[in-house]
């Protein structure tokens, strides 16, 4: 029985990409057009998330400061979930729901691009480090899940939504990382040149 049940969870995370393809192909794209021409204009990119999001949040960064498959040149990406001292600070001080606004305020600037990390769409932090990219002019990159919760309202027209259609926190979490992992790809073949995979 508990052999069934491992082998189900690997069906239902295939199902649910599989649908996912059909949907985030676009976004997805978008969203790594978003960050080349963050990036070759001197930009840098935030990232952001709680829990497992937080965890996606540092993936890319360290993706984008390394490298991901190829050799090439560090991109300019910070997680703001690494530092203990500003993320315990700011919420003694504050308030937990300012621990990734203020960094926002406080390191981002107008051609920045915010990845925004959260499977429900809900996380206050997480929106106030939107309403904080906003007001910087920075564009943001929306990674949800279960239809985007109350961060779907707060995007605007330059911004991007990449929206697992799936509702379950591990499934979405699990395509997270495959976005992320899409976007280093694309971001890589946009500034090296295409390769095949493998």
């Amino acid at each position: 029985m508990l052999e069934q049940r491992i082998q189900q969870h690997f069906f239902d995370s295939a199902d649910v990409k599989y649908k996912a393809a059909e949907v985030l192909t676009r976004p997805v794209a978008d969203a790594a057009s978003a960050l080349l021409g963050c990036i070759t204009a001197g930009g840098k990119v935030l990232a952001c998330g709680n829990g497992g999001s937080a965890g996606d949040a540092q993936h890319f960064a360290a993706e984008f400061v390394g490298r991901f498959e190829r050799e090439r040149p560090g991109l300019a990406a910070i997680a703001l979930t690494t530092d203990s001292s500003i993320l315990t600070a700011v919420a003694n001080d504050y308030d937990f729901n300012q621990i990734f606004s203020k960094q926002v305020q406080a390191l981002g600037n107008p051609g920045d691009v915010l990845i925004a990390i959260t499977t429900s769409g809900n996380s206050a932090n997480v929106l106030a480090a939107v309403d904080a990219a906003h007001e910087k002019d920075m564009t943001v990159i929306a990674l949800t899940g279960k239809g985007g919760g109350k961060l779907r309202e707060r995007l605007t027209e330059t911004d991007v939504h990449i929206c697992v259609p799936a509702d379950r926190t591990a499934r979405i979490q699990e395509v997270h990382l495959l976005v992320v992992h899409c976007l280093c790809d694309a971001v890589d073949a946009q500034l090296l040149g295409e390769t095949d995979n493998g």
